[in-house]
Parts: C-alpha cells; structure tokens; sequence
C-alpha cells in the first residue's frame, strides 16, 4: 500500500491554487452586482455627503463638478443650523430613539401576552385566532398609514366618534373637548410633564396595530418548543402560573425574542410611512423621525449633499445603538450559554 501511494502523481502547485481559487470564482457575478447596486451608491453617498450637492450637479450633460466642502455638512447638521423650519437635530434623535423603544416594549409584551393566551391547553379555534391576528402585517403600509390618519380626524374620525359614543352612554355632551380632540396637529402636550404631543400617541397606537401579531408569532414558535414535562416538573414542585411563567416560560422565550426584538428596534427606527404619511411630521415637526427627515432633505429641498450627511449619521447611531443593546441584552448568545 505505501508503495503505490508513493507512486501517485503529486498536483502542483498552480493546480492547487487553481482548485483553492474556483469557490471564488462563483460568488464574482454576485459581487459584481452588489457592487453595482450597493457598494458604488454608498461610497457615492459618502462622497456627496462632503459636497455641497444639488440637483443641477446630476446633470449629464454640461455637468456642474460640485464644491467640496468638507465636513460643513454634518457641522450644520450637528448644530441644527439648516434653514429649514422646526429642525433640531438632537430632539429629532431623541424623538426617534424613544419612538422605537416604546414600540418595541409594547410589541413584545402584547405579542407574547398574546401568544401565551393562544398557547392555552383546550382553547377552540386556536388556528382561526392565528391567522386572523396576522392579517395587519399584509395589508400595504401606505393603506395602514391613510386609514388610522382618517381614523384620527377630529371631525369625522372613528376615534372620535367612539369616543362621543362613549359619552353619550354616561350623558355627556358629545361636544365636549375630550371627545373632539386634533389627535394629529394639537401643539399642545396632554401629559404636562411628558414632552410628547397627542399625534405620539396616535401613531404608537397605529403601530402596535400593526407590530404585535409577527412578534406573537415568533413567541409562539418558542411556546411550543418548550418540553412540557418542565411544566409538569413545576407543578410538582408546587408552582403557580406566575412562577411557572417566569422559571419555565421566560428563559425560553429569551433567545427567539430578544434578538426579535433588536430587529424590530432597527425595523421601528427606520419606519418611513406613518411619521410621513400620516403625521406629516406635525405638529410642528415634532413627530418627524431622522429618516423622513433626510427623504424631505433630498426629495423636497433638494439638499442631496445635506440629505447624504445625514443618511451617514442615521447609519452610526443606528449601528451604535444595536451594537449597545446587542451586547446588554446579549441577543447573541446561544441559550446552551
């Protein structure tokens, strides 16, 4: 046997490269076409974002070369010294951090309170409930967005409406002001020592509307992971449901909805539709999130250098912050851990 192992034909050396190279050889139309669609625009943004870039500078023919002006986009925009009306950069990454962390604590405890509802032993119907509360997630954002906007109005809306309803069962008069609010456009706070305006939380409303059902869906998966002879274990030992819940139910439900729960702090952070399509930003620009904040730099004013800086600093506190929770919640970390 070692004689006719000895005897092989040993492979060169360009015969190994060749076979350590061909892998590489299959992933080169796949990064040629994120290199087209991806990683050329984003250096491109980067670029535009130290130019004062407007739209005569994307013209093809006779093109105007853009100034450079170093770093006096992001200074403008640190020290919200933009002229345009109601912008303070420092409240608008305020704003948006809480509006994704209050959406994401109310999404999680609805979805698994929900779900643990739903997981009940000898409850009827179980798979119509499931697929009924998944329905928000499939309708278009844009009819999301238009049909709470029209569900907030102060003369016609439902909310409103109900609201009156309400009041008239206890004989008050439907004209009263709480029953005629401008849930959208009051300037003025309704919990003084809150700094939210009234169209908060109607969107935080709208949004746990829409963001409960996919986050009860991701807990009952870990609901029915669980061993039920752990449950059996606890009677046992004497537990009640509370106990049970927090010694049993809990520890699995961490690592399916903790890193759930990052993904949808990222998804909530960048939710375009309901500050622009329902909101509008008001009042007064103060339910305006960084990213509708950049799309009207570039799509309404034109900014596009401005609109690119600021894209630069959505993406590093976007990254910072999940790399932050990433590493407190350790979403990462394997349960067996």
């Amino acid at each position: 046997m070692a004689t006719s192992t000895a005897t092989l034909p040993r492979r060169s050396a360009g015969a190994r490269a060749r076979r350590g190279i061909a892998p590489y050889l299959y992933l080169v139309p796949a990064f040629f076409v994120m290199a087209i669609i991806t990683f050329y625009p984003l250096a491109f943004q980067v670029w535009m974002s130290f130019h004062d870039f407007g739209q005569i500078n994307f013209r093809v023919r006779n093109p105007v070369p853009a100034e450079f002006v170093g770093l006096d986009n992001y200074v403008r925009i640190a020290t919200s010294q933009l002229q345009i009306p109601n912008f303070e950069f420092i409240r608008l990454v305020l704003f948006n951090l809480w509006w994704a962390f209050s959406n994401v604590v109310v999404h999680v405890v609805i979805g698994v309170f929900v779900a643990v509802l739903l997981n009940t032993k000898g409850l009827r119907f179980r798979g119509f409930y499931r697929a009924v509360f998944i329905l928000p997630v499939v309708i278009p954002p844009i009819i999301v967005a238009t049909v709470w906007r029209n569900m907030f109005d102060p003369n016609a809306g439902a909310v409103n409406l109900g609201l009156q309803g309400i009041g008239g069962f206890f004989g008050i008069s439907p004209e009263h002001p709480a029953f005629n609010l401008d849930w959208l456009r009051q300037p003025n706070d309704p919990i003084s020592w809150i700094p939210l305006p009234l169209a908060f939380f109607a969107m935080i409303t709208a949004n746990s509307w829409l963001g409960w059902p996919l986050n009860s869906v991701v807990a009952t998966g870990a609901l029915q992971s669980i061993p039920g002879e752990l449950y059996e274990a606890a009677e046992m030992d004497g537990a009640n449901s509370w106990q049970k819940f927090k010694a049993v139910t809990l520890p699995f439900l961490r690592p399916a909805m903790l890193p759930y729960a990052i993904y949808g702090f990222v998804i909530t952070f960048n939710l375009f539709f309901l500050p622009y399509f329902m909101t509008q930003g008001e009042p007064f620009g103060r339910t305006e999130i960084l990213v509708t904040q950049a799309y009207r730099l570039a799509a309404e004013r034109r900014l596009f250098g401005v609109a690119a800086a600021f894209s630069v600093y959505l993406f590093f506190l976007l990254l910072v912050v999940t790399l932050i929770t990433n590493r407190m919640a350790k979403a990462t970390k394997s349960y067996a851990d």
